[in-house]
């Protein structure tokens, strides 16, 4: 190999320059630079404006590099080695095995991605073991930092940032900032960082952390502790049933507070196992030893029971386990805009309004699951669910519902919730009348019924916070309001967790649901409803964790919208 001159020690080791600043002698040389790798025996292609250095040691099976893309001096470069285009391979990194790096990917000095390793199985020297490659996949704008680890089999999602001295031995989601060894989640990289702390939450803010950190810690054990080895399942709480939404509670726990699956199977097997439930003839998932669901006469049951909420939680839980559903769910994918309308002028928005809106949150979220595996429904029928929902909705409460006697506004602030995650939320479209849907239901939230010590419950939160966060994006009406009701909700909740167990649903008035006991249902709820929490409050960034299933807080991806 040639060695460069002193002159061109400037373009080794800060290849970036080359383009701008390089001579015609110095552009020769890298010519013949290129030429050699051509010439040698792996397969070699170059995108426009590369620079790969004279003293780096690249000998590839494959070398694939997009435009503008550079290998620094002292690299060492084996293997299967794609790129997109202006990706950055600084100075003595270390890239071997199968590598796959998206667009602008920028890998620190002294970094190592190994995609390979070696068996230590007892029976062989280590230098007599097999070697094994699952690969290494790096998503677009992603930046590693020096002196950072990257093992096999990892996939870093897209926007990711990982700190320097960090050692990645776990796939991370998109927008994920990490670092540690092992890198850990610390936050979301669309989350402000460094910004002054809201003015009076310096003491809630560190209780948060301190609750993150706790919660990270004793995930395992909660996950565990609803796990049944008798029928490989998992049950809500030790005592309870096995049910399909435990299974799906806990795979979004896991990937919550670990960044990976529950423990307790290979992420295959968890997405088989799902995949597995649905009934081919409806897409629809019945619970454990039921008979299959009917359809209703719009593609989903019209009583909120387990099939209807399993269109969510499977479906999501599918999603954070890289798969989705074997079929789509026909019945929705078939129905007509006039019979969708038929069914939403039938549902019982006066008295059971959240009944109303659960209804169209199983029936939108399988058309969006219909849409993200390639299955249109019929044509006009997202259209004209939304035309139905904006015209429907009360100017003076931005509701659909009304009040009861017995509960006051529960049922239509309930029911806003469930309708709006599947519909506005999830397609990433603006709701009607913020303002007034802001004053209802803060008005709601101070109702003595639902809203004292000892009466609140997972789902009553959820169904204020998420309306309050949902109209936040679009207003800034009764903002302080809102930040103060959340800040003391938050407070109360980081009480309610149980070591090693989790967090309880909460008290209801007719004594079903999970009840006071912790159990896995009451603790995806409760991490999620805290995160909300304190993106009202503004303090997200110490919590460590984004969901990114049921409770996501950006639109679920890949759907067309109406």
């Amino acid at each position: 190999m040639n060695h460069p001159s002193h002159d061109d020690g400037l373009f080794e080791h800060c290849p970036w320059l080359f383009a701008g600043q390089a001579s015609n002698r110095q552009r020769a040389a890298q010519e013949q630079r290129q030429k050699r790798l051509f010439a040698g025996p792996g397969e070699v292609r170059l995108g426009e404006d590369c620079f790969v250095a004279e003293s780096a040691a690249v000998y590839p099976d494959v070398l694939h590099l997009g435009d503008r893309s550079y290998i620094a001096a002292q690299a060492y470069v084996t293997g299967e080695i794609r790129t997109g285009a202006d990706c950055t391979v600084n100075p003595f990194t270390v890239v071997r095995g199968s590598v796959t790096l998206g667009d602008g990917v920028r890998i620190g000095a002294h970094t190592s991605l190994l995609a390979f390793n070696h068996g230590f199985a007892p029976g062989l020297p280590v230098h007599r073991q097999p070697v094994t490659s699952r690969g290494i996949t790096v998503g677009d704008d992603v930046w590693i930092g020096s002196h950072v680890v990257v093992v096999d089999g990892v996939t870093i999602g897209d926007h990711c940032v990982i700190g320097a001295g960090a050692v990645v031995t776990k796939d991370l989601p998109a927008w994920t900032v990490a670092a540690g060894n092992p890198a850990r989640r610390i936050r979301d990289r669309r989350e402000p960082h460094g910004a002054e702390r809201p003015a009076g939450t310096e003491v809630l803010a560190e209780r948060l952390a301190a609750f993150a950190e706790t919660a990270r810690a004793q995930a395992a054990d909660l996950l565990d502790r609803s796990w049944r080895p008798d029928t490989g399942r998992y049950a809500d709480r030790p005592g309870a049933g096995p049910t399909v939404r435990a299974h799906c509670d806990a795979v979004e726990i896991a990937d919550l507070l670990l960044g990976d699956v529950p423990p307790q199977l290979p992420a295959a097997e968890h997405a088989e196992r799902l995949r597995a439930l649905q009934d081919p003839a409806t897409g629809l998932v019945p619970e454990y030893g039921a008979a299959p669901a009917l359809s209703g006469p719009a593609g989903v049951p019209e009583d909120d029971g387990a099939a209807a909420y399993h269109v969510l939680c499977v479906g999501y839980a599918l999603q954070l386990l890289g798969s989705s559903f074997a079929h789509p769910v026909h019945a929705v994918r078939t129905t007509t805009p006039d019979r969708l309308v038929r069914q939403l002028d039938a549902l019982p928005w006066r008295d059971r309004a959240w009944h109303a809106g659960a209804w169209v949150d199983s029936w939108a979220t399988a058309a969006h699951g219909n849409l993200r595996a390639g299955a249109s429904g019929a044509p006009g029928a997202l259209e004209a669910l939304f035309g139905w929902l904006h015209t429907h909705a009360d100017p003076w409460t931005g509701m659909w519902g009304s009040p009861t006697r017995e509960s006051g506004r529960l049922q239509m602030v309930n029911g806003y919730y469930r309708l709006t995650r599947g519909s506005f939320a999830q397609f990433g479209l603006p709701v009607p009348y913020p303002e007034r849907v802001i004053d209802t239901v803060l008005d709601h939230a101070r109702d003595p019924r639902h809203f004292t010590p000892g009466r609140e419950n997972a789902c009553n939160v959820l169904d204020v916070i998420h309306p309050l966060w949902l109209c936040a994006r679009q207003t800034t009406h009764r903002g302080e309001e809102a930040r103060s009701w959340a800040a003391a909700q938050l407070s109360a909740a980081l009480d309610r967790w149980h070591p090693g167990q989790g967090f309880g649903f909460g008290p209801t008035p007719d004594g079903t649901g999970p009840g006071r006991e912790p159990g896995l249902q009451g603790t995806e709820m409760w991490l999620a409803i805290i995160w909300l929490l304190a993106d009202v409050v503004g303090l997200t960034d110490v919590l460590g964790y984004r969901p990114r299933g049921i409770h996501r807080p950006e639109p679920a991806p890949a759907a067309e919208r109406p």
